[in-house]
């Protein structure tokens, strides 16, 4: 066999392994402890597969828990942000109770803000149920398939 059939190619320690073009047969220009079996090199790529993809799974385990602990923070902010928001929107009524308190007697001030706040709120209410009834399921095409899938057991059984 000619060195043009030959494939040459370099180990981490830069010694060279040279084999033939079949895969028959392998030997090292490095030491004499350097030589490998075929064997032990698809061992040693096995080992170091493995090693790769536990290297990726706990890389991605940290990112994943990184990207938790900034979402708990961000969800953390929207909730206190909502709570002061509620809070203002509280003052804001009493404020507006206290001005028609001015011309009117207290309870009636009192009463018709709370009047005006639920009908507020029932416009609300309904708009988003409106909404929520106009919404397609999350999964419509697992839901048809399943369907349909139920419908031809029905058949098989009758």
């Amino acid at each position: 066999m000619t060195m043009n059939e030959r494939d040459i190619s370099l180990r981490d320690d830069g010694s060279a392994l040279t084999g033939s073009t079949a895969g028959a047969s392998y030997s090292s220009t490095g030491s004499s402890n350097e030589r490998e079996s075929l064997g032990e090199l698809f061992s040693q790529t096995s080992r170091d597969f493995s090693e790769l993809v536990r290297k990726e799974v706990e890389l991605a385990k940290v990112e994943i828990k990184e990207e938790a602990v900034t979402t708990g923070k961000a969800g953390a902010m929207l909730g206190a942000g909502g709570l002061i928001g509620y809070q203002a929107f509280l003052v804001l009524l009493l404020a507006i109770a206290w001005l028609l308190a001015e011309v009117m007697p207290t309870w009636l001030a009192l009463l018709i803000v709370a009047v005006v706040a639920g009908a507020g709120a029932a416009v609300l209410i309904l708009s988003g149920k409106k909404k929520l009834k106009e919404l397609t399921p999350p999964v419509p095409n697992t839901i048809e398939t399943l369907q349909e899938d139920a419908q031809w057991a029905k058949q098989q059984l009758s």
